[in-house]
């Protein structure tokens, strides 16, 4: 796809290369693997969160490696938007930018607040939330001066992440014991039976904390010097990355101690790394330390992935155009970048004064997160199939493997995540519905700019 940038207008500058994509790819999930997770085995037990965990991983694993086609066949800073537009034309364009955008856009305060909390653990005179502000102010404007100062700082806090989730494991290893990982492991019992599975299908949203928000590399297409390569490479050894991280974590946090003091808790790894070394040890006071860069690698990486995506439907018409504007010297989009970070910061501040079934702001909006990105799977596997029907010729550098297997596997995957996160949270999902049926009237309100614009291009 072809990109017009408007007369005297600069474009986004593409100059990323494989390893800042894949950095930007495990970046964007890593603090996943830090916290989140642990509460599915409050419901599914060890061995229960196991089976779905491996149920989720082979979903990205399929979903990632059929949304490569798209990214590469349609190489466009909105990513699915671009997909589902030209697949089911401008209401399905519109249905999976405003997805994506809930997705990246409510995702970052929640992040935002956890580095908030993480600094007053260790500097009890700093305000979680004006910790969470600075922030946003320091990543914002590492995002705004450039996407290479941008990739390459992701870039170094995603290999320290990695090398501390390494550190943990190998610290804790020679007190692993399986005995530990399996004790009441279906549910709080020993043995599986049919009582087990509800709470497996509760713990799907835990389980999907693990991979979400891979898919914005595909944001950043615009911006890879060789997408039809680069971005293959990044997204297969981003997942192969993951998944192998994902359970190395898991099992061995489990099978360090009693791990049922670890499933209702927001820092599982330097709780179990305690039960092997101690609370004084130098190990846990460096893993808890590094556990920042997690944090700051998923926080950054969204920040990119949300402005891209606000770009790009501001640059169709699809948001105020004002929003679509390039830094003419730094080449990224300065205001995108803002605007998110106004909504994330007000969503900060309301926190404790806005609350939806008894749960803080932050806390939903990890739910409304998740909706937003299972809809933006479905939509993308659909657009898939679709162009695969409607356009056979178009030019396809990457192509599915086991074609229509994998993005039908990766299709009934997100389908069955919906519908279970749709059970457990009914309320939020309202809301979530709430948002698209008032991004719809606008989309509705504004049509007249969006022929206009099409006009312009074909002009």
């Amino acid at each position: 796809m072809n990109v017009k940038q408007a007369a005297g207008q600069p474009a986004l500058q593409q100059s990323l290369g494989t390893f800042q994509l894949w950095g930007i790819a495990v970046g964007l999930v890593i603090s996943g693997e830090y916290f989140g997770w642990s509460y599915g085995w409050a419901s599914a037990g060890t061995l229960g969160f196991t089976i779905t965990a491996l149920f989720i991983a082979a979903m990205y694993t399929t979903f990632i490696f059929s949304f490569t086609e798209l990214t590469t066949s349609i190489p466009h800073a909105g990513g699915p938007f671009a997909y589902s537009k030209r697949a089911f034309g401008p209401v399905g364009g519109y249905l999976a930018g405003a997805a994506t955008l809930i997705e990246f856009v409510f995702a970052p305060p929640a992040i935002a607040l956890a580095i908030g909390a993480y600094l007053n653990v260790q500097f009890p005179t700093v305000d979680p939330k004006t910790a969470a502000v600075g922030a946003y102010v320091v990543f914002m404007t590492l995002n705004i001066v450039g996407v290479q100062v941008a990739a390459t700082f992701e870039l170094l806090m995603t290999l320290l992440a990695i090398f501390e989730l390494l550190v943990f494991m190998g610290v804790v290893s020679p007190g692993f014991s399986v005995a530990n990982f399996v004790k009441g492991g279906w549910s709080g019992q020993d043995r599986f039976s049919i009582a087990s599975i509800p709470g497996m299908f509760a713990a799907i949203p835990f389980a999907i904390w693990f991979f979400l928000a891979i898919e914005g590399v595909a944001m950043a297409a615009e911006e890879a010097k060789d997408p039809k390569r680069s971005i293959p490479i990044a997204y297969i050894a981003g997942i192969i990355t993951l998944v192998l991280l994902a359970i190395g974590v898991m099992v061995f946090a489990g099978g360090a101690g009693d791990w049922t003091k670890l499933a209702n808790i927001n820092d599982p790894l330097p709780q179990a790394m305690k039960i092997i070394v101690g609370e004084h040890s130098n190990w846990l006071h460096m893993l808890v330390w590094l556990g920042l860069f997690g944090l700051i690698a998923s926080f950054h990486g969204i920040i990119l992935g949300y402005s891209r995506q606000i770009f790009a439907l501001a640059r169709e018409a699809y948001l105020p155009h004002y929003f679509a504007k390039i830094h003419p010297r730094f080449k990224t989009p300065h205001r995108a970048i803002l605007a998110g970070g106004v909504i994330g910061i007000a969503a900060i501040y309301s926190d404790e004064l806005i609350k939806i079934g008894g749960q803080t702001l932050t806390a939903n909006i990890v739910t409304m997160s998740v909706f937003g990105a299972i809809t933006m799977y479905i939509l993308s596997m659909l657009s898939l199939f679709k162009l695969r029907r409607m356009e056979p010729h178009m030019a396809r550098p990457f192509r599915a493997p086991f074609y229509p297997l994998f993005p039908a596997i990766a299709l009934t995957g997100a389908l069955i995540c919906l519908v279970t996160m749709i059970y457990y949270n009914l309320l939020i999902f309202g809301v979530f519905v709430g948002f698209l049926a008032v991004g719809y009237g606008f989309f509705l309100a504004t049509k007249g700019n969006r022929q206009q614009h099409a006009a312009l291009d074909a002009a």
